[in-house]
């Protein structure tokens, strides 16, 4: 390849991820908007302001490298009575009636055939150490559930996570992300699924 079509190509690169994260940016917030309208509505975690959840990194050592690039993300959606927002913060208690839809989007892992949406609900929290400070709220658990996919994620269908601090349990489901592609479609395929789950999952049981 000469030095001009590389520099062709990775400016063709750049471009498509970044159309690629605008289109993910674009549905978080239609079902955002769609969560609004509900009889019974939810508003998006803010864990430090309205944004997304990922693990990322700036290291430099060959295997941390491979986070720069954001191929995992995931934001969370709370009942607006039990999250009041603060200096534009939601503020989730952690206890076993609490109860978040979780959205997750994984657009490349050497796991999955091609990009891949997440949805369900996150339940039965209870932290461990009432002594601790940390974690005071919800929020503050979002990045270390992505920080910690492995071991949160590997059954998806049937979450049972559990350390030092706190645990919970979850129930998601998947399809190709590239399967919506309208409003309707996410209404029908993420937002009615995921909010059966939430209304048939029993908080607090544990």
């Amino acid at each position: 390849m000469t030095r001009s079509e590389l520099v062709k190509q990775t400016k063709l690169a750049f471009d498509f991820i970044q159309k690629l994260y605008f289109e993910v940016s674009y549905l978080i917030k239609e079902m955002e908007g769609l969560f609004s309208e509900e009889e019974d509505p939810f508003i998006i975690c803010r864990p430090s302001g309205y944004s997304i959840n990922t693990r990322s990194s700036n290291g430099l050592d060959a295997n941390i490298v491979h986070f720069w690039l954001l191929r995992k993300l995931s934001v969370a959606f709370v009942k607006p009575e039990s999250s009041p927002i603060e200096r534009g913060q939601t503020i989730t208690a952690i206890q076993p009636e609490t109860k978040i839809i979780y959205l997750r989007i994984i657009l490349d892992d050497k796991d999955i055939p091609e990009p891949t949406l997440y949805c369900g609900v996150l339940y039965d929290f209870y932290k461990k150490n009432h002594t601790s400070k940390w974690p005071t709220k919800l929020e503050q658990l979002l990045t270390t559930i992505e920080y910690n996919e492995a071991k949160v994620f590997a059954h998806p269908e049937a979450i049972q996570y559990e350390d030092l601090n706190v645990r919970f349990k979850g129930k998601l489901f998947n399809l190709p992300l590239y399967d919506i592609n309208s409003s309707k479609e996410i209404y029908e395929k993420i937002i009615t699924p995921a909010l059966e789950l939430y209304h048939e999952t029993k908080a607090g049981k544990s």
